[in-house]
Formats: structure tokens, C-alpha cells, sequence
């Protein structure tokens, strides 16, 4: 049975599930079950509101951090510092091996540095003329 290939130019959640679900049979069967978890903490205002916070995901004993905000109102007093000592927290509860993200030159990579981070990958022009950083935070050994 032959197949075809067809650009989609607004894809679905749909068509993400399609590209996923035999990536993650195939990575299941190599690596065992990720035991994906969601991370998130929040910044709450007085009001109640959520204003920023960290997101990320447990997966194959790692913590992934995919976005950390705080809004330019609340930064220099401490806020990120503390969502990243509450995810270091989780992280080792659940014993895992460390914590890994990404930044842009433009971004926090100082910041992520001086909580220990150490930059383990660079993609250079991500945007074009920038840097795109990965950095990663042992918290034991495999």
C-alpha cells in the first residue's frame, strides 16, 4: 500500500496526535513508559489571579521546563528564584535525575546559570544573528 505525503497548513491537535501516537508506541518500546507528569506552579496575586508561573513535565526521570514567566512588574524580587527552587523541590521528591530547559541569548541564561545550570547545547541563528541555549541540572546520578 503506497502512501503520499500532504502538507498541512493548519494543522489540528488532531494531526499532532497522528504524528504522535506512533512515536510514542515506538519510544515505549525502546525506553519503557515516560511516566509523563505536568508541572505546573504559579504566581498568584493578591486577587487571586495567576499572573506567571513555570510550566513543565516529568517524563523518563527528568524534568522538562518548558516556560518560565514572570511578568516585568514582579521581576529582581526573587519570584523566578523561588519557581525554580519549588521545581527543584518536586524534582527531587520524585528522585529524579535532574532538570533540563532551553533559553534564547536574549532570555535567562544567567539567570539559569547561577540556580546551577550548565549549558550542555547551543544552536547558533535560532532566531538568525541569536543563540538558543540547553541547559541541564544534575541532582543525582543515573
Amino acid at each position: 500500500m503506497a502512501l503520499s505525503i500532504m502538507v498541512s497548513h493548519h494543522p489540528s491537535d488532531s494531526d499532532r496526535e497522528t504524528v504522535l501516537a506512533p512515536l510514542r508506541a515506538y519510544n515505549i518500546a525502546q525506553a519503557g513508559d515516560p511516566h509523563i507528569r505536568p508541572v505546573a506552579i504559579l504566581l498568584v496575586n493578591e486577587t487571586g489571579d495567576s499572573v506567571g508561573g513555570l510550566w513543565g513535565k516529568c517524563a523518563y526521570d527528568w524534568l522538562f521546563i518548558e516556560l518560565l514567566a514572570v511578568p516585568s512588574e514582579y521581576r529582581g524580587a526573587g519570584y523566578g528564584r523561588a519557581l525554580m527552587q519549588q521545581a527543584e523541590t518536586i524534582a527531587r521528591a520524585d528522585n529524579l535525575i535532574g532538570i533540563w530547559l532551553d533559553t534564547y541569548a536574549f532570555q535567562a541564561r544567567r539567570f539559569y546559570e547561577k540556580q546551577g545550570f550548565e549549558v550542555f547545547g547551543t544552536l547558533e541563528d535560532h532566531p538568525a544573528g541569536q543563540q538558543r541555549f540547553f541547559l541541564q541540572k544534575r541532582l543525582r546520578a543515573p
